[in-house]
């Protein structure tokens, strides 16, 4: 073996909140049966947590299974959930709705999961588990039909493809089984749904943008432990998605919009959405007294059960947000994230003890239909696809399948490709957003430099184009150049060139990995992969 490949027994890529829960269960259970394994976290952000934002309201379940005296291992601050608000917004009113039953939060705690993460490394750490933050895989390995590790990404090459001074060839991580914990849209993962096909038999994976900014407001404003859900205005009665207000420790405030990818208006701005959402009469008074402090956005799963994919495959699985546990419903993933993480630990031990000649961890997914992920997500499938017929048929879906049926319903309804759904421009209405006033709103730029994004400028684009005629002669022909508005961090731009036509201009450097761009270009043209190791946002708090 040459001294630029490393061998481990199990290898984890991710270190959010799945990939932490598999290497701390896989510790324990080696622990438990004398087992000298070497466990390995691969994580591409600066730090742990540099990537990691999420609203975010905890469910303690699998916390509480994982580590039952995590109270007593000086956690990160978390607040109790004490109230509840469920809210319908015209543009000036809100109107009190019946919270439903998903979403209702006693015993829950709001969290920055950022910091949460950072807290589960340490633990990790403490108890003999290797994290490597700064190193982005870019290559699963694969031999005889089997996954055997990964390649990190070269350091030091040049926008020309070319050796710098600095460079490092990237290394392969050998391991005996890798589980792949990337989150919503990983890279990695797009390359074993090809290679292996993992989703011959279920739906298309759905996805929304959730945006989100970190406040400190007056202590008069603030209300401890409420936590506050919106739908309707900003967005019309054919767009998903809603608003979140949290009330955190400190007289923080965490406030964001999630806006569903399946919109259709390409006009449509999910950042200018939800800095429109900030000037609601609810909101604008304690923010015009408040002081922002971050933010971020990125892409998460809502297919739910019917667009979880085969989970494992030889020499690996699928883990957390990278199969897609979200439970949409409640508006949370991180208990189920973490659950299935530790599921899929509980496989790999079993099979790496039982049969060095056995190359899949295939009882992880009847662990995960024994576990208490399936009856959740599976009770809740039919709720996000009915808001395809709009808001209040799906309210009206939503009330009928939750109180009469219970979730048992004798069909699945079932999901669409969320890049099919764009209409040409010449068949929707322009939307007309309103100048930031620097106070509440602000221009994309500006909230850009909150995320603390930072690339090294002299690589290769992370952000590739695969066929460089599709921008201008479709996207910008039929749908008036979407990417300059679906994308939050002002990434793409069209400028007319010396030709005088218009072509798409990619500001790479203000990439803050969110992956809408990889989800919602209606041609599947752009295909984002991780760009030097260490790239990207670097969140505080988020």
């Amino acid at each position: 073996m040459d001294d630029n490949t490393l061998a481990v027994d199990i290898l984890i890529i991710g270190a959010g909140p799945s990939g932490l829960s598999a290497a701390i269960r896989c510790k324990q259970l080696c622990d438990e049966q004398g087992l000298d394994w070497q466990i390995c976290v691969l994580e591409k952000g600066s730090e742990v947590g540099a990537h990691i934002l999420a609203g975010a309201v905890l469910e303690p379940r699998a916390l509480n299974e994982l580590l039952p005296n995590w109270q007593e291992l000086a956690p990160p601050e978390h607040t109790p959930v004490t109230r509840d608000h469920f809210l319908f917004l015209t543009q000036k009113k809100s109107f009190k709705l019946p919270t439903p039953p998903s979403m209702h939060n006693k015993g829950n705690m709001m969290i920055s999961l950022g910091n949460w993460c950072r807290w589960l490394a340490t633990v990790a750490e403490s108890m003999g588990i290797e994290i490597y933050p700064g190193f982005a895989a870019s290559e699963v390995l694969i031999k005889n039909d089997s996954a055997i590790g990964v390649k990190t990404a070269d350091m030091g090459v040049s926008k020309q493809g070319e050796h710098k001074n600095n460079y490092q060839p990237g290394m392969k991580i050998l391991a005996k089984q890798t589980l792949f914990a990337e989150g919503c849209r990983g890279s990695l993962t797009k390359q074993l749904v090809q290679q292996f096909e993992l989703v011959q038999n279920s739906d298309p994976q759905t996805y929304a943008i959730g945006l989100k900014e970190l406040w400190k407001i007056d202590p008069n404003d603030h209300q401890l432990g409420l936590a506050i859900h919106s739908i309707g205005w900003p967005l019309n009665s054919n767009t998903y998605g809603g608003g979140f207000a949290y009330h955190m420790h400190d007289n923080l405030l965490s406030i964001g919009l999630v806006v569903g990818l399946d919109y259709q208006n390409p006009y449509l701005s999910p950042y200018q959405e939800f800095q429109r959402l900030k000037h609601h009469p609810l909101l604008a008074p304690m923010l015009q007294k408040g002081q922002i402090l971050s933010y971020g956005a990125r892409a998460l799963n809502e297919g739910g059960w019917q667009s979880i994919p085969k989970l494992s495959f030889d020499g690996g699985a699928l883990i957390g947000c990278a199969a897609g546990f979200m439970n949409v419903p409640k508006i949370k993933g991180i208990h189920t994230a973490m659950k299935s993480g530790m599921l899929a630990a509980e496989a790999v031990i079993e099979t790496l003890q039982a049969d060095t000649f056995v190359r899949q961890a295939t009882s992880y997914t009847q662990k995960l239909h024994d576990s208490w992920i399936k009856p959740e997500l599976y009770r809740v499938r039919n709720i996000r696809p009915a808001f395809k017929w709009g808001l209040w048929p799906g309210l009206a879906y939503a009330a009928i399948d939750t109180y009469l049926f219970r979730g048992h319903t004798p069909w699945t309804l079932h999901h669409h490709a969320d890049h099919t759904q764009l209409l040409p421009a010449d068949q929707c209405t322009k939307i007309h957003y309103d100048k930031p006033d620097g106070v509440i709103s602000f221009d994309r730029l500006t909230s850009v430099a909150r995320t603390n994004v930072f690339h090294e400028e002299d690589q290769p684009c992370h952000l590739r184009i695969q066929n460089p005629k599709i921008p201008t002669d479709i996207n910008y022909a039929k749908f008036a150049g979407p990417e300059q508005r679906y994308c939050p961090a002002g990434v793409y731009e069209y400028q007319e060139n010396t030709q005088g036509e218009m072509a798409l201009v990619i500001n790479a450097q203000n990439c803050i990995h969110c992956k809408t761009c990889d989800i919602k270009d209606p041609q599947q043209n752009i295909n984002w992969i991780p760009p030097e190791g260490g790239g990207g946002p670097n969140y505080s708090q988020m």
